[in-house]
């Protein structure tokens, strides 16, 4: 830390802590939690002056760009990204919204807190203690004209009522959601208390992801994985035997481990017209996903695997992210 040079610490009125850091802008998240034997924390560290907010910049292959550039011009509808905590989101979210950030689009978001400034877009940050909710800026919003909303987390029933409303109302809705996958949204969603109907008149499509290392460049070696390696993967052992997999020795370039940066890899859900008929009919997620794959949905595992082959990732990556 002493070779750094910190010209500027200050904590705004939303928690965050706001860094100079070698006149670089960086956000500093901070959570922390007692404990019997001390106090945990937590930091997420977000450099506002090295973040990519664009499409092609997600890692996503060409016809899975295509796809969400389709979304961002939706009239109307809702599309939810999922996944846990840390997998790339509202990075995803921003890339959208970037890519229908134009003048005669007027884009306005609710966000807890607001993680990256964007030019153009008028971003209210959420704060329950005083009675700033999701739901509340979300009816508010809708006051206000908008053509494309983007709500941080739809974590409740009044939340996701006010987003259908939204939608219904011919605004797009762009939002998050914590899921496994995109099918097992739907069973969330249901969940929730929103009714199926209502689910399938505004469910546009639904983007599930992971974050995986990616291997750095300078170091990257290749080898035949052994049979242990392969029986992990499941059904796809078979179509991957004899491939030629990557891993990273290890430099000064990553620091000795391996990787360097990360990429996401996703599964898209698309909702069509025998989607939005099988949760009409109340089918569980299961059913859903079955026939997703079906109508060309690749999975994360799939998509990750993918990235295997490229030479970006390790499978050791892709296991660790991925379930069958």
């Amino acid at each position: 830390m002493s070779n750094l040079d910190i010209t500027e610490t200050r904590v705004p009125q939303d928690g965050r802590i706001e860094l100079s850091i070698d006149g670089r802008p960086v956000d500093l998240r901070v959570a922390t939690l007692p404990g019997v034997s001390g106090e945990g924390c937590v930091m997420r560290i977000l450099d506002r002056s090295s973040v990519n907010l664009e499409l092609a910049a997600l890692g996503l292959r060409r016809d899975e760009e295509d796809v969400l550039r389709r979304l961002t011009e939706l009239p109307h509808g809702i599309v939810l990204v999922t996944g846990p905590t840390g997998s790339g989101k509202t990075t995803s979210l921003y890339a959208m919204l970037q890519e229908a950030n134009r003048p005669e689009v007027k884009i306005i978001t609710a966000e807890d807190p607001v993680e990256y400034d964007i030019e153009g877009i008028v971003q209210v940050p959420v704060n329950p203690d005083i009675g700033v909710t999701y739901a509340a800026v979300l009816r508010s919003v809708l006051r206000q004209d908008p053509d494309k909303i983007l709500v941080g987390e739809i974590r409740d029933q009044e939340t996701a009522a006010v987003a259908v409303e939204a939608s219904l109302t011919g605004h797009t809705v762009f939002s998050t959601v914590h899921t496994n996958d995109a099918p097992s949204t739907v069973t969330r969603l249901v969940d929730m208390g929103i009714a199926p109907f209502l689910i399938s008149a505004t469910l546009e499509a639904v983007v599930a992801q992971r974050l995986v290392r990616t291997i750095c460049a300078d170091c990257r070696a290749s080898y035949e994985p052994d049979e242990d390696t392969l029986l992990e993967l499941g059904p796809e052992r078979e179509r991957l035997a004899g491939a030629t997999f990557h891993y990273g020795k290890g430099c000064p370039t990553c620091h000795h481990t391996g990787y360097k940066g990360r990429t996401a890899i996703f599964e898209i859900l698309e909702v069509d017209a025998e989607v939005r008929r099988a949760i009409l009919d109340g089918r569980s997620s299961g059913e859903l996903r079955d026939l997703a794959l079906r109508r060309g949905m690749k999975t994360l595992r799939e998509s990750g695997l993918r990235a295997v082959l490229e030479g970006r990732t390790t499978i050791e990556e892709v296991l660790r992210e991925t379930s069958l």
